[in-house]
């Protein structure tokens, strides 16, 4: 991607949150269709309900939204936040990134990558000493672009139905 054509990566608004609550639909169904018995499935709601949400957390001191726009149109966007010890994670206070997802049409162009960098040092200013992140085990192009933004693999989550 060259300067020139490069999405402007800015804290999400208020008028974002249609766009971030449709690529927040997009990341509950990918996640879904990844393992249907893991993650909850979107409804016709699912879209509305996210955006609603993340448009709570704009204006928190210790969180950062921030999407990727190209001509007004919303790329893709980040959603992360500053926590203290997390004694059931076992870790000392961190930026924790909670989502990242690019519209599939963007994809491949690094806007990805350029959101993951911004929001690396967003949280970095905000003080956090370390950035962590899950991902889906069958989401191997997010593998990859932790991988080459830094990020080593300290946790795996295995999940069990109980009636197994």
């Amino acid at each position: 991607m060259t300067d020139a054509a490069a999405p402007t990566i800015r804290p999400a608004k208020p008028a974002d949150v249609p766009a971030i609550g449709r690529l927040g639909a997009l990341l509950v169904r990918t996640h879904h269709d990844f393992d249907p018995q893991r993650f909850i499935p979107a409804s016709e709601r699912t879209a509305d309900g996210y955006g609603s949400y993340l448009g709570s957390q704009l204006r928190k001191s210790d969180v950062v939204v921030l999407v990727a726009e190209e001509q007004g149109d919303v790329l893709g966007y980040t959603y992360a936040g500053v926590e203290g010890f997390d004694y059931m994670a076992l870790r000392g206070p961190a930026g924790v990134l909670y989502d990242i997802v690019v519209d599939p049409a963007h994809r491949g162009r690094g806007v990805g990558r350029l959101l993951l960098e911004a929001t690396i040092a967003a949280l970095t200013a905000k003080g956090a000493p370390r950035i962590v992140l899950s991902t889906a085990e069958r989401n191997e192009p997010a593998q990859r672009l932790f991988a080459r933004a830094g990020f080593r693999r300290t946790m795996i989550e295995m999940t069990r139905e109980a009636d197994a």
